[in-house]
């Protein structure tokens, strides 16, 4: 039976509209993937770790009442759960503040059990993260030689534009590892400074063979080395784009295992096979922006 592995941070996600609250929920780019997967009926394994307080309590409470095994989430003794500040402008796209309070061990403990071909996503600032690089690296370098079919995500933000010099290597390491790069226009100009998918793909080509680029009401591109292809995307007024690139992921993951895809597969899959694999992502992504939540609906 195959599952689906994803490593990243837990917070708890307070979101705020014109300086008062809406709402309060577990998050983190990973977290909101998986959450959707396993309300498709996936078989789900979060790598990650909260504090030992009522914000942990929470979350963790929350992912086991989503059938999420929580068995490697690690639960630290000294520091706090993190939590993040979600502010919508006029557009309902989110701006944060995060509040972190980690110990100095973290992500301890043996290796999962992968097997071939379950997938495996990581994404967000935790895959760079210099305080757990070691920890984190040792985890995706086992799921690649597991058999994996590796996910990765950079989702990198403005705010984190100052270790990207020092810690450049890190996405070029993660980028190598991965079959499928999927990010957003955003992340690979901080990233790269490229504000095409063509240039883009120009950069990771000899190292990942897939890239799904993401623009807003831009639409998609694909690239890998046999396909060049633009799918558009239905226009809708979102309530909210928090989760929105999440849960894209969360489409495409949830496609390959549907179709049964191998990591064998993954480099000759055919223009037909991509173009559901897109559809995918776009239907679970569209149907977030269109609630207050980070998931798709039970």
């Amino acid at each position: 039976m195959r599952k689906i592995y994803g490593l990243g941070e837990t917070v708890f996600d307070i979101i705020f509209k014109n300086g008062q609250p809406l709402s309060a929920k577990a998050g983190g780019s990973v977290l909101n993937a998986l959450v959707s997967l396993a309300r498709m009926g996936h078989h789900v394994n979060f790598i990650s770790e909260v504090g030992t307080d009522k914000v942990g309590d929470t979350i963790l409470n929350f992912l086991i009442s989503n059938k999420i095994n929580t068995s490697e989430v690690k639960r630290y003794q000294n520091g706090q759960s993190a939590v993040a500040m979600a502010f919508l402008n006029e557009h309902n796209d989110a701006e944060y503040d995060f509040y972190k309070n980690y110990p100095e061990e973290r992500l301890t403990g043996e290796l999962p059990d992968f097997k071939p071909n379950d997938i495996f996503l990581f994404a967000s600032f935790f895959a760079v993260d210099p305080s757990i690089r070691q920890q984190t690296y040792r985890i995706i370098k086992h799921a690649r030689k597991c058999g994996c079919i590796i996910v990765y995500d950079p989702n990198f933000r403005n705010k984190h534009a100052a270790i990207l010099k020092q810690h450049s290597s890190y996405f070029e390491e993660n980028i190598a590892f991965a079959d499928i790069v999927r990010g957003s226009n955003e992340d690979f100009m901080n990233i790269f400074s490229t504000p095409t998918a063509e240039e883009t793909y120009l950069h990771i080509k000899n190292k990942c063979h897939s890239l799904v680029y993401t623009a807003n009401a831009d639409g998609v591109m694909l690239q890998t080395a046999k396909i060049k292809k633009h799918f558009s995307v239905p226009q809708i007024k979102p309530l909210s784009t928090i989760g929105a690139g999440d849960n894209f992921n969360a489409g495409i993951m949830h496609a390959l295992m549907n179709q049964g895809i191998s990591r064998e597969q993954l480099p000759q899959l055919t223009e037909k096979s991509w173009h559901s694999i897109i559809a995918s992502g776009i239907k679970f992504s569209s149907e977030v922006c269109m609630t207050m939540e980070n998931y798709i609906s039970m």
